[in-house]
Order: C-alpha cells, then structure tokens, then sequence
C-alpha cells in the first residue's frame, strides 16, 4: 500500500510540471497591449520558446508589425555584459522566437514592435533557472 502512496505521489508531481503555466507578461507598449508568454516556468538555462501576441487598442490582432526580442545580462565583476536578439517569425496571431539565456541570474527583456514607421517597447526582466 506504502509503494502505491508513493507512485500516485510521483505521477501527481509529474503531471503538476507538466502542465505548469506558463510564465507570463500583460503589459502596455505604446498604443500596443502586448501578452508575452515564456513555455517555461521559471525560465531555464538554455533554450525556451517565447511568443508575443500584439493588440491594438480596439483589441485587434496586430500582424502586420515587426517584432524583436532583446535579452541581456549586465555586466558583473569578471564577466562582461550578455546581449542577445532574436527575430520573431508569425503564426497565425502569436510571433514566436527562442531565446537562449546562456546562464542562470537575472535577465533583462524587451520586446522591440515596430509598425508604420514607429517602435514602441515594453521591458520585464526574468530571473532563469
């Protein structure tokens, strides 16, 4: 009975990380509402999938943008500053990337949408594990 105890135990801590939420960010960019979303939670080492779903102030999908992702590190006593960008590619209302933090600590984030000429930009930082 004890065994059975410990495998129900098990598979209910295997599926409570495998259905972990989500790590995500609502925040204003601009005229934008921006929804980020990180597949992870906490973020890890390595590579994680980020997707960013951009709404107008009407709450209209805004797909017709340009939308980069910059992360970094700052610099810390023996080791220089870490900066990274990464492209986002749309599918269907969502622009996706993966973004690689090389190590763990603190990283800083910001989602660079570029429309009609404008940016605007929303910062967050994420602490990867």
């Amino acid at each position: 009975m004890k065994k059975l105890a410990v495998f129900t135990l098990i598979l209910l801590l295997i599926a409570g990380i495998a259905y972990a939420k989500d790590y995500e960010v609502k925040k204003k960019a601009g005229e934008y509402n921006v929804e980020v979303k990180i597949d992870k939670n906490p973020p890890i080492v390595g590579d994680n999938n980020i997707t960013v779903e951009v709404k107008d102030a009407s709450g209209k999908y805004v797909t017709d943008a340009k939308v980069k992702v910059e992360y970094s590190m700052p610099a810390m006593p023996g080791m220089p500053a870490m900066n990274y960008k990464a492209d986002t590619v749309l599918s269907g209302n969502e622009y996706k990337a993966k973004i690689n933090f090389s190590m763990s600590g603190a990283w800083n984030v910001v989602i660079k949408i570029s429309r009609a000429g404008k940016t605007a930009s929303l910062k967050f930082n994420v602490d990867a594990r």
